[in-house]
């Protein structure tokens, strides 16, 4: 274990994995809580496109991405306040339009295709300090907000209508946390990929949920699940060489199993 953490790359990753965890389980409380999963998958597939678009250009990917997904997080939270199409379907469009748009700028895009498997599956182990700055501030970001904003957050999460009767700034409110949701799906697409980062931020809140129903409990409790899940998934990654995205995320479903079997075994007795 001393060996590997005298790598750099690998106290670069350990560092990304502890500040991931933290936002990870932040942001994904309040995902979890509020049922948007399915929205952050759209944000997290329409980045895609971003991404494709960046290549074409020559700027950097992950900017790309950053500012696609927030758009999508935009669109998809304008529209369905103002029309009457269902939110499932505008998220299945940008799903869908994201990734085929970020297909078609990269096969566009001149010279070698670029290699896609670290923004599809994550490649914890080649972050940059460059990379570990981003995820720390976007961690301090979130953890200001929800600092600050924690009571109209959790009236947010639990009871929108009731949050507009008190007079509070909901859609202002729901812009800011859309934006931090987008940010972090971003950020997270270095460590685990566009197809696994839904993961990460719903598995450890899903496990935490089995222990306590209170929201900053919750949000604890998830901080604990993913970093056991980031940490020990990461190990493993190195010592079996397998993808790093891929072993955090079957970490962390082996962490939800045994917890929910703890828990089935402690409640009968």
């Amino acid at each position: 274990m001393l060996e590997i953490l005298s790598y750099p790359f690998f106290q670069r990753a350990l560092i990304a994995a502890v500040l991931v965890s933290v936002v990870c389980g932040i942001i994904g409380t309040y995902i979890v809580s509020r049922r948007l999963v399915f929205l952050s998958g759209s944000i997290s597939h329409a980045s895609f496109g971003g991404i494709g678009i960046g290549y074409y250009f020559g700027f950097n990917p992950i900017i790309g991405a950053a500012v696609f997904s927030i758009l999508a997080a935009f669109i998809i939270e304008t529209i369905t306040r103002k029309t009457r199409m269902r939110a499932d379907s505008l998220i299945g469009i940008l799903w869908s339009f994201g990734m085929a748009l970020g297909i078609i700028f990269i096969f566009l895009t001149p010279g070698y295709a670029p290699n896609l498997m670290s923004y599809l599956f994550g490649s914890i182990l080649t972050v940059s300090w460059f990379d570990i700055g981003a995820i720390a501030a976007i961690s301090l970001a979130v953890a200001a907000v929800f600092f600050l904003l924690y009571r109209e957050i959790i009236y947010l999460a639990f009871d929108e209508e009731y949050a507009m009767t008190q007079g509070l700034p909901v859609r202002v409110i729901n812009f800011i946390l859309l934006s931090l949701i987008a940010l972090t799906i971003v950020m997270n697409i270095r460590i685990v990929g566009i197809i696994l980062v839904i993961s990460l931020l719903t598995i450890p809140q899903v496990t935490s949920a089995l222990f306590t129903s209170d929201f900053k409990n919750q949000m604890w409790l998830s901080i604990f699940f993913a970093l056991m899940a980031s940490c020990s998934g990461l190990i493993a990654s190195y010592w079996l060489e397998i993808p790093s995205g891929a072993s955090i995320i079957f970490t962390s479903v082996i962490i939800f199993l045994l917890a929910r079997l703890a828990k089935r075994v402690f409640m009968k007795q």
